[in-house]
Protein backbone atom coordinates (compact mmCIF):
# COMPACT_ATOMS: atom_id res chain seq x y z
CA UNK A 1 0.00 0.00 0.00
CA UNK A 2 2.60 2.37 0.96
CA UNK A 3 4.34 1.33 -2.43
CA UNK A 4 1.33 2.45 -4.31
CA UNK A 5 0.92 5.98 -2.76
CA UNK A 6 4.62 6.57 -3.26
CA UNK A 7 4.27 5.82 -7.06
CA UNK A 8 1.21 8.05 -7.35
CA UNK A 9 2.96 10.85 -5.50
CA UNK A 10 5.96 10.64 -8.24
CA UNK A 11 3.34 10.65 -10.72
CA UNK A 12 1.35 13.44 -9.60
CA UNK A 13 4.52 15.48 -9.55
CA UNK A 14 4.79 15.87 -13.10
CA UNK A 15 1.86 17.98 -12.85
CA UNK A 16 -0.50 15.63 -14.48
CA UNK A 17 0.80 16.16 -17.75
CA UNK A 18 0.05 13.73 -20.23
CA UNK A 19 2.77 11.55 -20.42
CA UNK A 20 2.30 11.41 -16.46
CA UNK A 21 -1.31 10.11 -17.17
CA UNK A 22 -0.67 7.39 -19.34
CA UNK A 23 1.97 6.20 -16.41
CA UNK A 24 -0.67 6.29 -14.04
CA UNK A 25 -2.99 4.24 -15.91
CA UNK A 26 -0.40 1.89 -17.13
CA UNK A 27 0.07 1.22 -12.87
CA UNK A 28 -3.10 1.05 -12.34
CA UNK A 29 -3.76 -1.83 -14.88
CA UNK A 30 -0.62 -3.60 -13.72
CA UNK A 31 -1.10 -3.79 -10.32
CA UNK A 32 -4.59 -5.45 -9.98
CA UNK A 33 -4.59 -6.09 -6.29
CA UNK A 34 -4.74 -2.44 -5.67
CA UNK A 35 -6.91 -1.20 -8.47
CA UNK A 36 -9.88 0.26 -6.51
CA UNK A 37 -7.89 1.66 -4.31
CA UNK A 38 -5.82 3.34 -6.33
CA UNK A 39 -8.26 4.52 -9.11
CA UNK A 40 -10.33 5.85 -5.81
CA UNK A 41 -6.76 8.13 -4.73
CA UNK A 42 -6.65 9.10 -8.25
CA UNK A 43 -9.95 10.47 -8.17
CA UNK A 44 -9.40 12.22 -4.83
CA UNK A 45 -6.22 13.90 -6.37
CA UNK A 46 -8.04 14.89 -9.91
CA UNK A 47 -10.95 16.77 -8.21
CA UNK A 48 -8.20 18.14 -5.73
CA UNK A 49 -6.16 19.68 -8.59
CA UNK A 50 -8.85 20.87 -10.83
CA UNK A 51 -9.96 22.86 -7.84
CA UNK A 52 -6.84 24.47 -7.32
CA UNK A 53 -6.44 25.52 -11.36
CA UNK A 54 -9.84 26.61 -11.16
CA UNK A 55 -9.26 28.68 -7.94
CA UNK A 56 -6.52 30.09 -10.03
CA UNK A 57 -8.82 30.94 -13.16
CA UNK A 58 -10.85 32.96 -10.81
CA UNK A 59 -7.82 34.66 -8.98
CA UNK A 60 -6.73 35.72 -12.30
CA UNK A 61 -9.54 37.19 -13.46
CA UNK A 62 -10.02 39.20 -10.47
CA UNK A 63 -6.89 40.60 -10.80
CA UNK A 64 -7.43 41.23 -14.48
CA UNK A 65 -10.47 43.29 -12.64
CA UNK A 66 -9.01 44.76 -10.08
CA UNK A 67 -6.45 46.72 -12.26
CA UNK A 68 -8.81 48.10 -14.61
CA UNK A 69 -11.00 49.44 -12.14
CA UNK A 70 -7.78 50.82 -10.30
CA UNK A 71 -6.76 52.23 -13.78
CA UNK A 72 -9.74 54.23 -14.72
CA UNK A 73 -8.64 57.43 -12.81
CA UNK A 74 -5.80 57.64 -14.93
CA UNK A 75 -7.13 57.07 -17.88
CA UNK A 76 -9.74 59.68 -17.31
CA UNK A 77 -6.76 62.31 -16.84
CA UNK A 78 -5.10 60.97 -19.90
CA UNK A 79 -8.34 61.44 -21.80
CA UNK A 80 -8.66 64.71 -20.30
CA UNK A 81 -5.34 65.77 -21.93
CA UNK A 82 -5.83 63.90 -25.10
CA UNK A 83 -9.06 66.36 -25.24
CA UNK A 84 -6.86 69.56 -24.95
CA UNK A 85 -4.94 68.08 -27.36
CA UNK A 86 -7.87 67.51 -30.10
CA UNK A 87 -9.24 70.81 -29.40
CA UNK A 88 -5.68 72.17 -30.10
CA UNK A 89 -5.73 70.57 -33.20
CA UNK A 90 -8.91 71.11 -34.05
CA UNK A 91 -8.62 74.53 -33.62
CA UNK A 92 -5.91 74.54 -36.25
CA UNK A 93 -8.22 72.61 -38.56
CA UNK A 94 -11.15 75.38 -38.42
CA UNK A 95 -8.27 78.26 -38.59
CA UNK A 96 -7.19 76.45 -42.02
CA UNK A 97 -10.81 75.59 -42.82
CA UNK A 98 -11.85 79.32 -42.75
CA UNK A 99 -9.08 80.30 -45.36
CA UNK A 100 -10.32 78.01 -47.43
CA UNK A 101 -13.79 79.39 -47.50
CA UNK A 102 -12.91 82.93 -47.51
CA UNK A 103 -10.66 81.94 -51.06
CA UNK A 104 -13.60 80.14 -52.14
CA UNK A 105 -15.82 82.30 -51.65
CA UNK A 106 -13.60 85.02 -53.50
CA UNK A 107 -13.47 82.69 -56.13
CA UNK A 108 -17.39 82.29 -55.99
CA UNK A 109 -17.54 86.30 -56.48
CA UNK A 110 -14.93 86.39 -59.25
CA UNK A 111 -17.15 83.80 -61.20
CA UNK A 112 -20.67 85.96 -60.73
CA UNK A 113 -19.02 89.08 -62.03
CA UNK A 114 -17.77 86.99 -65.34
CA UNK A 115 -21.07 85.51 -65.43
CA UNK A 116 -22.84 89.00 -65.05
CA UNK A 117 -20.65 90.43 -67.58
CA UNK A 118 -21.20 87.75 -70.17
CA UNK A 119 -24.85 88.19 -69.72
CA UNK A 120 -25.04 91.84 -69.96
CA UNK A 121 -22.80 91.28 -73.25
CA UNK A 122 -24.73 88.77 -75.19
CA UNK A 123 -28.26 90.35 -75.45
CA UNK A 124 -30.93 88.52 -76.49
CA UNK A 125 -33.97 89.35 -78.61
CA UNK A 126 -37.03 88.37 -79.23
CA UNK A 127 -37.35 87.32 -82.93
CA UNK A 128 -40.93 88.91 -83.94
CA UNK A 129 -40.88 86.47 -86.93
CA UNK A 130 -41.54 82.96 -85.16
CA UNK A 131 -44.84 81.78 -84.08
CA UNK A 132 -46.56 82.37 -80.95
CA UNK A 133 -45.74 79.23 -78.62
CA UNK A 134 -49.41 77.02 -78.58
CA UNK A 135 -51.03 78.36 -81.66
CA UNK A 136 -50.90 77.42 -85.02
CA UNK A 137 -49.64 79.49 -88.15
CA UNK A 138 -53.02 80.08 -89.00
CA UNK A 139 -54.53 80.61 -85.44
CA UNK A 140 -52.04 83.42 -85.35
CA UNK A 141 -52.90 85.27 -88.11
CA UNK A 142 -56.74 85.05 -87.63
CA UNK A 143 -58.11 88.02 -85.19
CA UNK A 144 -60.88 86.21 -83.49
CA UNK A 145 -58.35 82.95 -82.40
CA UNK A 146 -55.60 85.72 -81.38
CA UNK A 147 -58.91 87.46 -79.25
CA UNK A 148 -59.25 84.35 -77.61
CA UNK A 149 -55.69 83.60 -76.81
CA UNK A 150 -55.59 86.94 -74.76
CA UNK A 151 -58.78 86.23 -73.01
CA UNK A 152 -57.15 83.67 -72.01
CA UNK A 153 -53.91 85.05 -70.74
CA UNK A 154 -55.61 88.25 -68.79
CA UNK A 155 -57.95 85.47 -66.90
CA UNK A 156 -54.84 83.60 -66.10
CA UNK A 157 -52.77 86.63 -64.78
CA UNK A 158 -55.50 87.50 -62.46
CA UNK A 159 -56.13 84.04 -61.07
CA UNK A 160 -51.90 84.09 -60.06
CA UNK A 161 -52.86 87.89 -59.11
CA UNK A 162 -55.58 86.75 -56.75
CA UNK A 163 -53.42 84.10 -56.11
CA UNK A 164 -50.28 85.70 -54.74
CA UNK A 165 -52.84 88.09 -52.93
CA UNK A 166 -54.38 85.43 -50.70
CA UNK A 167 -50.63 83.13 -50.15
CA UNK A 168 -48.46 85.97 -49.35
CA UNK A 169 -48.40 88.42 -46.87
CA UNK A 170 -45.44 92.00 -46.61
CA UNK A 171 -43.26 91.59 -44.41
CA UNK A 172 -44.44 95.18 -42.86
CA UNK A 173 -47.50 93.16 -42.29
CA UNK A 174 -45.85 90.36 -40.63
CA UNK A 175 -44.00 92.17 -38.64
CA UNK A 176 -47.07 94.47 -36.80
CA UNK A 177 -48.64 91.07 -36.54
CA UNK A 178 -46.02 89.89 -34.23
CA UNK A 179 -45.82 93.34 -31.97
CA UNK A 180 -49.96 92.65 -31.67
CA UNK A 181 -49.31 89.24 -31.01
CA UNK A 182 -46.27 90.26 -28.22
CA UNK A 183 -48.75 93.24 -26.77
CA UNK A 184 -51.45 90.72 -26.59
CA UNK A 185 -49.31 87.81 -24.38
CA UNK A 186 -48.13 90.69 -21.98
CA UNK A 187 -51.93 92.24 -21.07
CA UNK A 188 -53.24 88.06 -20.92
CA UNK A 189 -49.97 87.69 -18.19
CA UNK A 190 -50.96 90.72 -16.39
CA UNK A 191 -54.76 89.76 -16.08
CA UNK A 192 -53.98 86.50 -15.09
CA UNK A 193 -51.64 87.24 -12.21
CA UNK A 194 -54.21 90.18 -11.16
CA UNK A 195 -56.49 87.18 -11.32
CA UNK A 196 -54.91 84.93 -8.93
CA UNK A 197 -53.96 88.01 -6.48
CA UNK A 198 -57.62 88.73 -6.07
CA UNK A 199 -58.61 85.13 -5.55
CA UNK A 200 -56.06 84.58 -3.00
CA UNK A 201 -57.66 88.42 -1.00
CA UNK A 202 -61.13 86.59 -1.59
CA UNK A 203 -60.02 83.68 0.09
CA UNK A 204 -58.17 85.10 2.58
CA UNK A 205 -61.18 87.43 3.43
CA UNK A 206 -63.57 84.48 3.39
CA UNK A 207 -61.78 82.78 5.80
CA UNK A 208 -61.53 85.38 8.23
CA UNK A 209 -64.83 86.71 8.10
CA UNK A 210 -66.02 83.34 8.79
CA UNK A 211 -63.49 82.72 12.04
CA UNK A 212 -64.80 86.44 13.05
CA UNK A 213 -68.02 85.44 12.74
CA UNK A 214 -67.85 82.06 14.56
CA UNK A 215 -65.61 83.61 17.22
CA UNK A 216 -68.20 86.29 18.20
CA UNK A 217 -71.07 84.15 18.40
CA UNK A 218 -68.90 81.58 20.91
CA UNK A 219 -67.88 82.47 24.16
CA UNK A 220 -64.38 83.32 22.87
CA UNK A 221 -63.17 81.22 25.20
CA UNK A 222 -60.77 79.67 22.56
CA UNK A 223 -58.11 81.59 20.70
CA UNK A 224 -58.94 83.48 17.32
CA UNK A 225 -55.96 81.57 16.19
CA UNK A 226 -57.52 78.51 16.94
CA UNK A 227 -60.61 79.49 15.05
CA UNK A 228 -58.72 80.01 11.58
CA UNK A 229 -57.22 76.85 11.92
CA UNK A 230 -60.21 75.29 12.25
CA UNK A 231 -62.10 76.98 9.87
CA UNK A 232 -58.80 76.34 7.21
CA UNK A 233 -59.45 73.20 7.68
CA UNK A 234 -63.36 72.34 6.95
CA UNK A 235 -63.45 74.17 4.16
CA UNK A 236 -61.22 73.96 0.71
CA UNK A 237 -59.50 76.63 -0.58
CA UNK A 238 -56.76 76.94 -3.32
CA UNK A 239 -53.18 77.43 -2.07
CA UNK A 240 -54.45 77.43 1.72
CA UNK A 241 -51.12 76.58 2.97
CA UNK A 242 -49.82 80.04 1.73
CA UNK A 243 -53.24 81.91 3.20
CA UNK A 244 -52.28 80.21 6.84
CA UNK A 245 -48.31 80.91 6.44
CA UNK A 246 -49.50 84.53 6.10
CA UNK A 247 -52.43 84.48 8.57
CA UNK A 248 -50.87 82.78 11.55
CA UNK A 249 -47.57 83.64 12.84
CA UNK A 250 -46.95 79.63 14.21
CA UNK A 251 -46.62 77.05 11.21
CA UNK A 252 -46.96 73.21 12.79
CA UNK A 253 -45.18 71.70 9.94
CA UNK A 254 -41.78 73.90 11.44
CA UNK A 255 -42.54 73.07 14.41
CA UNK A 256 -42.51 69.61 13.66
CA UNK A 257 -39.42 70.08 11.60
CA UNK A 258 -37.59 71.73 14.13
CA UNK A 259 -38.25 68.90 16.59
CA UNK A 260 -36.75 66.78 13.87
CA UNK A 261 -33.34 68.95 13.62
CA UNK A 262 -33.26 68.65 17.43
CA UNK A 263 -33.31 65.10 17.12
CA UNK A 264 -30.41 65.13 14.53
CA UNK A 265 -28.40 66.99 16.46
CA UNK A 266 -29.05 65.24 19.94
CA UNK A 267 -28.62 62.29 18.06
CA UNK A 268 -25.25 62.85 16.73
CA UNK A 269 -23.90 64.18 19.97
CA UNK A 270 -24.77 60.81 21.75
CA UNK A 271 -23.26 58.56 18.86
CA UNK A 272 -20.31 60.78 19.17
CA UNK A 273 -19.74 60.32 22.86
CA UNK A 274 -20.56 56.46 22.46
CA UNK A 275 -17.77 55.88 19.73
CA UNK A 276 -20.41 55.12 16.93
CA UNK A 277 -18.74 57.33 14.75
CA UNK A 278 -19.47 55.60 11.38
CA UNK A 279 -23.25 55.51 12.31
CA UNK A 280 -22.84 59.68 13.45
CA UNK A 281 -21.35 59.79 10.18
CA UNK A 282 -24.75 58.78 8.24
CA UNK A 283 -26.61 60.80 10.62
CA UNK A 284 -24.30 63.31 9.65
CA UNK A 285 -24.96 63.12 5.98
CA UNK A 286 -28.73 62.29 6.04
CA UNK A 287 -29.61 65.18 8.11
CA UNK A 288 -32.93 67.65 7.16
CA UNK A 289 -31.42 70.87 5.81
CA UNK A 290 -27.81 69.35 5.72
CA UNK A 291 -27.49 71.08 8.98
CA UNK A 292 -25.07 68.96 10.23
CA UNK A 293 -22.47 68.76 6.76
CA UNK A 294 -20.83 72.25 8.20
CA UNK A 295 -17.38 72.63 9.49
CA UNK A 296 -18.32 72.27 13.66
CA UNK A 297 -18.94 68.78 12.52
CA UNK A 298 -15.56 68.34 11.18
CA UNK A 299 -14.19 69.73 13.45
CA UNK A 300 -15.64 66.97 16.36
CA UNK A 301 -14.54 64.32 13.82
CA UNK A 302 -10.95 65.96 13.08
CA UNK A 303 -10.85 65.70 17.36
CA UNK A 304 -11.68 62.25 17.52
CA UNK A 305 -8.31 61.30 15.75
CA UNK A 306 -7.12 58.08 14.16
CA UNK A 307 -8.35 54.62 16.01
CA UNK A 308 -6.32 51.78 15.52
CA UNK A 309 -7.90 49.35 13.45
CA UNK A 310 -11.10 51.24 12.02
CA UNK A 311 -11.15 53.81 9.19
CA UNK A 312 -10.54 57.65 10.12
CA UNK A 313 -13.75 59.10 10.87
CA UNK A 314 -12.63 62.46 9.47
CA UNK A 315 -12.20 60.73 5.94
CA UNK A 316 -15.37 58.84 6.05
CA UNK A 317 -17.00 61.81 6.84
CA UNK A 318 -15.67 63.63 3.47
CA UNK A 319 -16.37 60.69 1.54
CA UNK A 320 -20.26 60.64 2.61
CA UNK A 321 -20.79 64.21 2.18
CA UNK A 322 -18.19 64.50 -1.41
CA UNK A 323 -20.15 61.35 -2.58
CA UNK A 324 -24.18 62.65 -2.51
CA UNK A 325 -23.03 66.48 -3.39
CA UNK A 326 -24.23 65.60 -6.76
CA UNK A 327 -28.00 65.15 -5.33
CA UNK A 328 -27.88 68.98 -3.91
CA UNK A 329 -28.81 71.62 -5.81
CA UNK A 330 -26.22 73.85 -3.80
CA UNK A 331 -22.77 71.84 -3.83
CA UNK A 332 -20.26 71.54 -1.05
CA UNK A 333 -18.98 75.20 0.32
CA UNK A 334 -15.38 75.90 -0.32
CA UNK A 335 -14.24 75.23 3.32
CA UNK A 336 -15.47 72.31 3.46
CA UNK A 337 -14.10 71.33 -0.08
CA UNK A 338 -10.31 72.52 0.95
CA UNK A 339 -10.18 70.55 3.99
CA UNK A 340 -11.89 67.24 2.79
CA UNK A 341 -9.12 67.60 0.02
CA UNK A 342 -6.30 68.30 2.67
CA UNK A 343 -7.74 64.84 4.66
CA UNK A 344 -7.65 62.72 1.19
CA UNK A 345 -3.97 64.20 0.70
CA UNK A 346 -2.66 63.63 4.38
CA UNK A 347 -3.94 60.06 4.37
CA UNK A 348 -2.48 59.43 0.65
CA UNK A 349 -5.49 58.88 -0.90
CA UNK A 350 -5.07 60.43 -4.24
CA UNK A 351 -7.80 58.51 -5.85
CA UNK A 352 -10.29 59.50 -3.39
CA UNK A 353 -9.39 63.25 -4.71
CA UNK A 354 -9.01 62.72 -8.31
CA UNK A 355 -12.65 61.23 -8.35
CA UNK A 356 -14.14 64.20 -6.27
CA UNK A 357 -12.63 67.09 -7.88
CA UNK A 358 -13.33 65.43 -11.46
CA UNK A 359 -17.48 63.78 -10.55
CA UNK A 360 -18.65 65.46 -7.67
CA UNK A 361 -20.43 69.03 -7.10
CA UNK A 362 -17.54 71.01 -5.08
CA UNK A 363 -16.94 74.64 -4.81
CA UNK A 364 -13.43 75.11 -5.77
CA UNK A 365 -10.83 77.93 -4.35
CA UNK A 366 -7.47 79.14 -5.19
CA UNK A 367 -6.53 77.21 -1.74
CA UNK A 368 -7.59 73.80 -3.05
CA UNK A 369 -5.59 74.02 -6.00
CA UNK A 370 -2.21 75.11 -4.19
CA UNK A 371 -2.68 72.44 -1.76
CA UNK A 372 -2.89 69.84 -4.56
CA UNK A 373 0.14 71.95 -6.82
CA UNK A 374 2.23 71.54 -3.61
CA UNK A 375 1.41 67.71 -2.98
CA UNK A 376 2.57 67.37 -6.50
CA UNK A 377 5.69 69.09 -5.92
CA UNK A 378 6.45 66.82 -3.39
CA UNK A 379 4.98 62.88 -4.81
CA UNK A 380 6.96 62.97 -7.54
CA UNK A 381 5.57 59.75 -9.09
CA UNK A 382 1.82 61.31 -8.78
CA UNK A 383 2.98 65.27 -9.81
CA UNK A 384 1.38 64.70 -13.20
CA UNK A 385 -1.86 64.05 -11.78
CA UNK A 386 -2.00 66.92 -9.57
CA UNK A 387 -0.99 69.04 -12.15
CA UNK A 388 -3.85 68.01 -13.87
CA UNK A 389 -6.16 68.64 -11.47
CA UNK A 390 -4.88 71.69 -9.46
CA UNK A 391 -5.05 73.25 -13.81
CA UNK A 392 -9.40 71.81 -13.51
CA UNK A 393 -9.51 74.06 -10.16
CA UNK A 394 -7.51 77.04 -11.26
CA UNK A 395 -9.41 76.90 -14.75
CA UNK A 396 -12.86 77.00 -12.94
CA UNK A 397 -11.80 79.77 -10.29
CA UNK A 398 -10.32 81.73 -13.10
CA UNK A 399 -6.93 81.68 -12.20
CA UNK A 400 -5.22 81.94 -15.48
CA UNK A 401 -1.37 82.76 -14.57
CA UNK A 402 -1.91 79.22 -12.39
CA UNK A 403 -3.58 77.62 -15.19
CA UNK A 404 -0.33 78.17 -17.41
CA UNK A 405 1.69 77.58 -14.80
CA UNK A 406 0.61 73.93 -14.92
CA UNK A 407 0.35 73.34 -18.63
CA UNK A 408 4.00 74.62 -19.02
CA UNK A 409 5.02 72.20 -15.74
CA UNK A 410 3.17 69.24 -17.50
CA UNK A 411 5.27 70.08 -20.57
CA UNK A 412 2.59 71.17 -22.39
CA UNK A 413 3.91 74.15 -24.43
CA UNK A 414 1.90 74.92 -27.41
CA UNK A 415 -1.08 74.60 -25.25
CA UNK A 416 0.75 77.06 -22.88
CA UNK A 417 0.99 79.24 -26.02
CA UNK A 418 -2.11 78.94 -27.51
CA UNK A 419 -3.76 79.51 -23.75
CA UNK A 420 -1.26 82.96 -23.84
CA UNK A 421 -3.03 83.92 -27.29
CA UNK A 422 -6.65 83.20 -25.83
CA UNK A 423 -6.05 85.43 -23.14
CA UNK A 424 -4.04 88.45 -24.02
CA UNK A 425 -3.73 90.05 -20.52
CA UNK A 426 -0.52 88.54 -19.58
CA UNK A 427 2.08 91.38 -18.80
CA UNK A 428 5.62 91.20 -19.21
CA UNK A 429 6.31 90.98 -15.79
CA UNK A 430 3.64 87.81 -15.30
CA UNK A 431 5.69 85.85 -18.40
CA UNK A 432 8.91 86.53 -16.65
CA UNK A 433 7.37 85.23 -13.88
CA UNK A 434 6.31 82.23 -15.65
CA UNK A 435 10.06 81.59 -16.32
CA UNK A 436 11.34 81.94 -13.35
CA UNK A 437 8.54 79.01 -11.93
CA UNK A 438 9.20 76.80 -15.06
CA UNK A 439 12.59 77.82 -16.62
CA UNK A 440 12.01 75.82 -19.42
CA UNK A 441 14.58 76.22 -23.07
CA UNK A 442 11.35 75.08 -25.19
CA UNK A 443 8.96 77.54 -23.39
CA UNK A 444 11.50 80.53 -23.16
CA UNK A 445 11.97 79.61 -27.12
CA UNK A 446 8.30 79.89 -28.60
CA UNK A 447 7.82 83.38 -25.77
CA UNK A 448 10.68 85.05 -27.41
CA UNK A 449 9.93 84.14 -31.15
CA UNK A 450 6.79 84.83 -33.37
CA UNK A 451 4.14 82.45 -32.48
CA UNK A 452 0.79 81.43 -35.31
CA UNK A 453 1.88 85.31 -37.46
CA UNK A 454 2.14 86.94 -33.95
CA UNK A 455 5.14 89.21 -32.67
CA UNK A 456 6.76 87.83 -29.69
CA UNK A 457 4.88 87.69 -26.42
CA UNK A 458 8.63 88.14 -24.17
CA UNK A 459 12.17 90.64 -25.95
CA UNK A 460 14.40 87.50 -25.43
CA UNK A 461 17.59 90.09 -24.18
CA UNK A 462 15.09 91.22 -21.38
CA UNK A 463 14.62 87.10 -20.34
CA UNK A 464 18.06 86.91 -20.72
CA UNK A 465 19.38 89.54 -18.60
CA UNK A 466 16.37 88.70 -16.26
CA UNK A 467 17.51 85.06 -15.94
CA UNK A 468 20.90 86.33 -14.71
CA UNK A 469 19.68 88.57 -12.32
CA UNK A 470 17.43 85.93 -10.42
CA UNK A 471 20.78 83.67 -9.53
CA UNK A 472 18.74 81.19 -13.13
CA UNK A 473 22.72 81.43 -14.62
CA UNK A 474 22.59 78.07 -15.83
CA UNK A 475 19.60 78.32 -17.62
CA UNK A 476 20.70 81.38 -19.13
CA UNK A 477 24.03 79.69 -19.83
CA UNK A 478 21.61 76.52 -22.26
CA UNK A 479 19.67 79.63 -24.01
CA UNK A 480 22.81 81.21 -24.98
CA UNK A 481 24.03 77.41 -26.30
CA UNK A 482 20.70 77.04 -28.42
CA UNK A 483 21.64 80.59 -29.46
CA UNK A 484 24.75 80.41 -30.89
CA UNK A 485 23.99 77.30 -32.86
CA UNK A 486 22.14 79.20 -34.87
CA UNK A 487 25.17 82.15 -36.20
CA UNK A 488 25.35 85.55 -36.57
CA UNK A 489 22.52 85.41 -39.35
CA UNK A 490 20.30 84.01 -36.64
CA UNK A 491 21.42 86.78 -33.56
CA UNK A 492 20.63 89.93 -36.43
CA UNK A 493 16.80 88.21 -37.42
CA UNK A 494 16.76 87.93 -33.11
CA UNK A 495 17.48 91.52 -32.47
CA UNK A 496 16.04 93.32 -35.05
CA UNK A 497 12.34 91.90 -34.36
CA UNK A 498 13.01 92.66 -30.66
CA UNK A 499 11.54 96.32 -30.20
CA UNK A 500 11.87 96.29 -26.21
CA UNK A 501 14.82 95.77 -25.73
CA UNK A 502 17.02 98.78 -26.12
CA UNK A 503 20.70 98.83 -27.77
CA UNK A 504 22.19 99.48 -23.99
CA UNK A 505 20.61 96.66 -22.71
CA UNK A 506 21.98 94.05 -26.07
CA UNK A 507 25.25 95.79 -24.66
CA UNK A 508 24.73 94.45 -21.37
CA UNK A 509 24.02 90.76 -23.20
CA UNK A 510 27.20 91.11 -24.57
CA UNK A 511 29.11 91.58 -22.06
CA UNK A 512 27.61 88.33 -20.28
CA UNK A 513 27.96 86.17 -23.17
CA UNK A 514 31.74 87.45 -23.32
CA UNK A 515 32.00 86.92 -19.25
CA UNK A 516 30.27 83.23 -19.25
CA UNK A 517 33.10 82.46 -22.29
CA UNK A 518 30.75 83.15 -25.41
CA UNK A 519 33.47 85.23 -27.25
CA UNK A 520 31.94 84.64 -30.52
CA UNK A 521 28.56 85.11 -29.49
CA UNK A 522 29.41 88.69 -28.25
CA UNK A 523 31.61 89.85 -31.03
CA UNK A 524 28.39 88.93 -33.46
CA UNK A 525 25.93 91.38 -31.35
CA UNK A 526 28.65 93.67 -31.25
CA UNK A 527 28.85 93.88 -35.26
CA UNK A 528 24.92 93.46 -35.57
CA UNK A 529 25.15 96.67 -33.16
CA UNK A 530 27.62 98.71 -34.66
CA UNK A 531 25.99 97.65 -38.35
CA UNK A 532 22.52 99.27 -37.62
CA UNK A 533 22.21 102.40 -39.84
CA UNK A 534 22.33 105.48 -37.80
CA UNK A 535 24.12 103.61 -34.72
CA UNK A 536 27.29 105.82 -33.03
CA UNK A 537 29.76 105.03 -30.11
CA UNK A 538 27.70 106.72 -26.70
CA UNK A 539 29.53 107.24 -23.46
CA UNK A 540 28.18 106.75 -20.46
CA UNK A 541 27.22 109.91 -19.44
CA UNK A 542 24.92 110.53 -22.67
CA UNK A 543 21.51 109.58 -20.80
CA UNK A 544 19.44 111.62 -22.95
CA UNK A 545 20.15 109.85 -26.27
CA UNK A 546 16.94 107.40 -28.25
CA UNK A 547 18.73 104.47 -28.18
CA UNK A 548 15.79 102.86 -30.36
CA UNK A 549 15.81 105.55 -32.74
CA UNK A 550 17.02 103.17 -35.59
CA UNK A 551 14.42 100.81 -35.20
CA UNK A 552 11.63 103.45 -35.63
CA UNK A 553 12.80 105.81 -38.25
Amino acid sequence: MLFARLLIHSVLEKKFSTIGRKIMFQVIEYVTAYKSILTSIKKEYDAFIETIKKDQRTAFSLHGKLKVLAGEPTALIYHRKRILQLQAKMKHIENNSSKIQLQIDEIKQLRAEYDAKEVQSCTFCKDPSKPIPGMTLQESVNLDALTKYLKHLEDKYAEVEQLISKKYVPAQRKADLEEEVIVVLERRDLAENLNKELQCRHQRLQIISQALTSWIKSDMSRSFQDMVEQIRKTKDFHDEQGIVEEILEDDPGKAKEAELLLYYVERFNELISLGEYEKAVYFAVNSPRRILQNVGTMNKFKAVGKIRGKLFPLLLFFEAIFSISHAFRHPVDAELTLEGIKCGLSEKRLDLVINWVTQERLTFSEEAGDVIFDYGEQDTYNKSKCLALAQIIYSECGLHKKVLLCLCKQGQIHGAMEYIQQFKDFTSDDLMQLIKLCPNIELIQCLTKEWNGKPPSLSFGLALLYLFSVDMKKVGIKLLQEINKGGKDAIEHLMINDPFCSLEKWQEVANICLQNGFDKLSNDIMSVLRSQAGVTEISEEDDTVNLMQHVFW
